[in-house]
């Protein structure tokens, strides 16, 4: 029999060929190389990201806690009414919902950004904190350089207290509070009640020519039950006879000497909420550190 020799093809040399050239290193056939590598966070990581949550989480709390008086505030008096929104813009109760918002807003981007190791909601809330802070010492520096119109700025508050003191509970509940405290009574003195209208001797009601009853020496009835009518009529009596009623001085230089008295504890205060402020971004700058993709292996 005869050996038929078959033709020779250069397609399975080819296809060797093919195949040596693209014989690639291991390295480079494993899928987990053409993607990035995330380091597992070590136990210290792991312990400020959630510490950095709870600690987020407890201004988060007291933010909402604020907010919520606030609006409980504004509820109770009214003044989200429309006949009310006019004097809304200087209302008390109105700080305590903004403190709440901001610091709701940015305590609620902390927390999540911990939690969920977002790097946009930490740089948010880093942002955030550093921008409070700066607003803080340009406060302090203002304050600081306006020190003596800070006397005058007072006077304007407490006459708007004054004035307003029938009209707003919380004004009023302040004001009682400051001469009952500081034992004064009016700005200058306890003839400053005349420019209020209801304690104006031309007022109608039974409180013309009276001061409210925190002015008195003693404003409590035997002891025990509060007099709301101690210091009726302390406007027509004079000087001599008033002062064994009411306090004769005024309120502007007790509170200059007690913010004189109590300066340690506010800068004291200051001091402690700087380092809050630093402790949260200094972990939230430690967790954003370690939200880094890892290099892709040689």
């Amino acid at each position: 029999s005869r050996l038929v020799e078959l033709p020779y093809s250069s397609s399975d040399d080819d296809d060797s060929s093919l195949a040596g050239d693209m014989d690639f290193p291991v390295a480079e056939q494993d899928p987990a190389a053409w993607y990035p590598v995330t380091p597992k966070p070590g136990t210290f990581s792991q312990c400020v990201r959630y510490l950095a949550f709870f600690w987020n989480l407890l201004f988060l709390l007291l933010g909402l806690l604020a907010l919520a008086v606030g609006v409980w505030g504004l509820l109770a008096k009214g003044s989200l009414r429309g006949e009310r929104l006019a004097p809304l813009g200087s209302d008390p109760m109105l700080l305590f919902v903004l403190v709440g918002l901001g610091a709701g807003t940015v305590s609620l981007a902390g927390c999540l950004g911990a939690l969920r190791s977002s790097p946009c909601l930490l740089r948010f809330f880093v942002g955030a904190v550093l921008a409070f802070a700066g607003l803080e010492v340009l406060g302090g520096l203002v304050l600081l350089a306006a020190r003596h119109r800070l006397r005058d700025a007072l006077r304007d508050a407490l006459l708007l207290c004054l004035l307003r003191y029938q009209e707003e509970p919380d004004l009023r509940f302040l004001v009682d509070e400051v001469q009952r405290s500081l034992r004064c009574c009016g700005l200058g003195s306890y003839r400053d009640w005349e420019t209020n209208p209801y304690f104006n001797c031309s007022a109608p009601g039974a409180q013309a020519c009276s001061v409210p009853a925190s002015c008195c020496l003693d404003p409590w009835q035997n002891g025990t039950v509060a007099n709301a009518q101690c210091a009726f009529g302390a406007l027509r009596l004079g000087d001599v006879a008033a002062g064994s009623v009411v306090h004769l001085g005024g309120c502007v230089a007790q509170l200059s000497a007690w913010f004189r008295s109590q300066a340690g504890g506010i800068v004291a205060g200051a001091a402690v909420l700087v380092l809050v402020e630093a402790t949260g971004v200094l972990m939230a700058l430690k967790v954003l550190g370690d939200i880094v993709p890892g290099r892709v292996q040689d």
